[in-house]
């Protein structure tokens, strides 16, 4: 039996990615997300809610009686300082960032322990390791998913039960082009020219990919990786080493 991955927003940018490579490691893999998807075995689900959440993850033990793997991706970006974050913006993406996580993690965590084996991803960000102006919200609610993880780590690690963060750099994904597309409508910047500065603002040289990000998520779920956990890996060219 193939073993069983559940991965949130799944359908685009690096979510999609980590399907996918999951996929060809023959996992059966569950995309929970609110946008469709024909790449694996796709659930609407609005991870900003917990009962749509627990009630997905429901499904899919239901379904397969299993969960090896769970990838906590769904997120979004935000740019703004403490004094541009209204109320009800904070709230809005902590729901989604941080409350969806781990909505995710306490629903797989009875069957994981059951089986005595699981392992769980969580995508922060470098915003974990480093502060970046106007990402108030943002660095705050990545930096919770990092300490999501070494918390989940350690308490359950009597249960083979491992948590590890990757936390990425600039990434190019969907998402990327969207906030430089914004910030050029609103400055009137050449997009070619923030891209490329963007790009060598990396210590090596160019933007990450996000089937990059996916393989190194693949390499921390698998047994090469079984003694490994509570970490955060960075995945971004250099940019936190600086």
């Amino acid at each position: 039996m193939n073993k069983v991955a559940i991965v949130t927003g799944g359908s685009f940018g690096i979510g999609l990615a980590i399907v996918q490579k999951l996929l060809s490691q023959n996992f059966e893999v569950f995309n929970l997300d609110i946008n469709p998807s024909t790449v694996g075995r796709y659930i609407e689900c609005d991870v900003s809610k917990v009962t749509e959440v627990q009630t997905a993850i429901e499904q899919v033990i239901a379904q397969t009686g299993r969960v090896d793997v769970l990838v906590s991706n769904a997120g979004k970006h935000l740019s703004a300082n403490i004094e541009n974050t209204d109320e009800q913006t904070l709230d809005n993406l902590f729901a989604l960032n941080v409350k969806g996580a781990y909505a995710a993690t306490k629903a797989v965590l009875p069957i994981m322990k059951s089986q005595h084996n699981g392992a769980i991803v969580f995508i922060s960000s470098d915003q974990a390791i480093i502060g970046k102006t106007n990402s108030f919200a943002y660095n705050m609610t990545k930096s919770a998913l990092a300490s999501m993880a070494r918390t989940t780590a350690l308490d359950y690690a009597p249960f083979n039960i491992r948590a590890n963060a990757v936390c990425p750099g600039t990434i190019e994904t969907p998402l990327f082009h969207s906030a430089i597309d914004n910030y050029c409508a609103k400055s009137g910047a050449n997009k070619a020219d923030i891209v490329a500065d963007e790009a060598q603002l990396q210590p090596l040289g160019r933007l990450g990919q996000a089937e990059e990000v996916a393989a190194l998520v693949a390499f921390l779920v698998s047994d090469d990786a079984s003694f490994i956990t509570g970490s955060l890996q960075s995945i971004d060219g250099g940019y936190t080493a600086q």
